[in-house]
């Protein structure tokens, strides 16, 4: 794998968009099978998720699956004014969607709809590498890498999960002393631990 950030991150996002429809229905349908055996998920009132681009893993099968037992999600909007920050909105089948200058799908801003961070109980993360210490490599952007600042340093606000196909797994990726490292990655075949964390 090449070890500068933008050539392993080009690479990751060609392999990951190299995969069939129906391999990505079939790790979908893997991913709601860990979300339905994962205490914490189980207990969570509030999670935040995202709408899945680029080759993600296809994260509508976990959003209608939290939404079908009554749990509260939140998707990120790009702040309107503080740059390279994000917003929670609240998110459910009549919600208003606009793609934002990424060309990503996010609600429509309406400040009645925003949900603190301190409301969320988890934040599941995009990305698009992560290593065997829980590092993740986003797209560059840092938005993620802000949000949980407070959580990576005190231990507050919501608990971090990055969601992932198992290739985008890498042996060692190159850090920046803004990245934050992940307690728990799930992908469709492993539920991955970094580091022990006192229940919720």
């Amino acid at each position: 794998m090449p070890t500068s950030r933008p050539l392993l991150r080009q690479k990751i996002r060609d392999l990951r968009k190299s995969i069939s429809p129906e391999l990505h229905a079939h790790y979908s349908a893997q991913l709601i099978d860990r979300f339905t055996k994962h205490e914490r998920i189980l207990n969570a009132n509030c999670v935040a998720l995202y709408i899945s681009v680029d080759g993600e893993i296809d994260t509508n099968g976990v959003i209608e699956w939290c939404l079908s037992r009554g749990k509260k999600v939140a998707l990120p909007v790009l702040h309107p004014f503080s740059k390279g920050n994000l917003l929670f909105l609240n998110y459910d089948h009549n919600t208003v969607m606009i793609k934002n200058k990424y060309g990503i799908p996010e609600p429509e801003l309406d400040v009645r709809n925003v949900i603190p961070l301190q409301n969320i109980d988890i934040l599941f993360t995009p990305m698009v590498a992560f290593d065997i210490n829980g590092n993740r490599l986003g797209m560059g952007g840092g938005y993620y890498d802000r949000t949980l600042q407070e959580y990576h340093h005190k231990q507050t606000g919501p608990y971090p999960i990055g969601l992932a196909l198992d290739i985008q797994e890498v042996d060692t990726l190159p850090t920046e002393i803004w990245d934050v490292p992940l307690p728990e990655i799930i992908t469709p075949t492993r539920d991955i631990i970094f580091k022990e964390q006192d229940s919720q």
